[in-house]
């Protein structure tokens, strides 16, 4: 079977579903090429060594990737937003038509939805059927984080994103909650299916080491490690930390990473004088895995947001398959999903008192049963979130429709 990935997103920019899906599903027997654009996210500059040309062909691992132009922008601006997202769908389907042959089945990522438009029309004139993988529920996100407020652009969008839905021969969706979401708008029950994300295995198994340190004071560390950003909460952190303070509880919190969010942050633990609060810089996608394997446990969080109840941050296949306990600060799917796996606890999203018991259930456990929990995460991700288990369930989707 011969499988086109068409993604606006791929290596050498960060993306787990590009060159390592890629060469899975090489690996499983099929021919595949990918249809992408030029390298410039996130910064919004085309990477060195690369120049935006009307079209090249580039060979990586054996899995030819044809790159067509766009208009490179990842700023606040919605118009030179737009203009990448359109731009991009626009040259995607004129030299996927010249260059792309004999093409059973098309992979669309989603976001943006202008990938998948390019998708159908490509489909339509190469008479091959697309699956839609939606990571991002537009325009419920435009709305929530404020980059789209104007209603008539919002209604539009979610009329196209109907039609695409309704003209794919699969969506496929991250979570339950995003499938009964979309079955809400008048998507065929059957034709949605649940494949959860995987993480890096290949950057967290073999990590590097790193000059960046857990703090070493004889205290349990929880890690936070990822975004620094508005919707990971960090207010209620900083107060759980605080509250954790007040009781002596042995633990350090730790923040690894940046993000628009951290400076306030840093600045209210230093304002309540927190001794158990330490901010590590971000460290490569390679050597996070060395930080995720010392740590004592892990922490996902986010704000309190009906969005977020279906969905399942990106940090919690890592933090699974990594064997550490985890304390879930969101509400819905991604709960749920540690409940099931037996990996850890769940507490209140936006509750820094709900946090902090949390945080203190975990530190009085024995060393034996933090083990445990963390084991048992890693055997669900194992049988149920790993690369391995996602592409046997794409190629069963593909093999369906083709």
């Amino acid at each position: 079977m011969k499988i086109l990935l068409l993604t606006q997103w791929f290596d050498p920019e960060p993306t787990f579903k590009g060159l390592l899906f890629a060469q899975a599903l090489r690996d499983k027997g099929h021919e595949v090429e990918v249809l992408t654009g030029f390298p410039n996210y996130p910064g919004g500059k085309v990477y060195d060594g690369y120049k935006i040309n009307f079209y090249q062909k580039e060979v990586m691992d054996g899995i030819t990737i044809h790159r067509a132009p766009l208009y490179p922008s990842h700023d606040g601006s919605a118009a030179k937003r737009i203009l990448n997202y359109v731009s991009f769908a626009i040259s995607t389907f004129f030299i996927g038509l010249i260059k792309t042959r004999n093409i059973d089945v098309i992979y669309s990522y989603h976001p943006p939805l202008t990938t998948s438009l390019s998708a159908f029309l490509l489909g339509f004139c190469k008479r091959a059927p697309f699956v839609v993988d939606v990571q991002d529920l537009w325009p419920d996100t435009l709305s929530a984080t404020g980059m789209v407020n104007n209603k008539k652009v919002l209604n539009i969008v979610g009329k196209v994103c109907d039609f695409v839905y309704k003209r794919a021969s699969k969506v496929v969706v991250l979570s339950p909650g995003f499938k009964k979401r979309i079955v809400s708008r008048g998507v065929p029950v059957e034709k949605v299916e649940v494949v959860y994300n995987w993480c890096n295995e290949p950057a967290l198994n073999d990590f590097e080491q790193t000059e960046v340190k857990l703090p070493d004071n004889g205290n349990l560390n929880l890690l936070f490690a990822g975004n620094l950003g508005f919707a990971q909460g960090l207010p209620s952190i900083i107060q759980a930390a605080k509250i954790l303070q007040s009781k002596n509880i042995s633990v350090n919190i730790v923040l690894l990473g940046d993000g628009v969010a951290k400076q306030s942050a840093v600045e209210s633990a230093e304002e309540m004088n927190l001794s158990n609060v330490y901010f590590l810089p971000r460290v490569s996608m390679q050597q996070v895995g060395s930080l995720l394997s010392e740590a004592d446990m892990l922490l996902v969080h986010l704000n309190k947001n009906e969005l977020f109840e279906i969905t399942v941050p990106s940090r919690t296949q890592a933090n699974m398959a990594i064997g550490k306990p985890i304390i879930m600060g969101v509400a819905g799917d991604a709960s749920d999903l540690i409940v099931a796996a037996g990996a850890g606890v769940s507490c209140q999203p936006d509750n820094p008192e709900s946090l902090a018991d949390a945080i203190s259930h975990i530190c009085c456990l024995s060393d034996a049963e933090r083990l445990q929990l963390g084991n048992a995460g890693k055997h669900y991700y194992e049988q149920h979130l790993s690369l391995k288990q996602g592409v046997s369930k794409f190629v069963s989707i593909f093999e369906e429709v083709r």
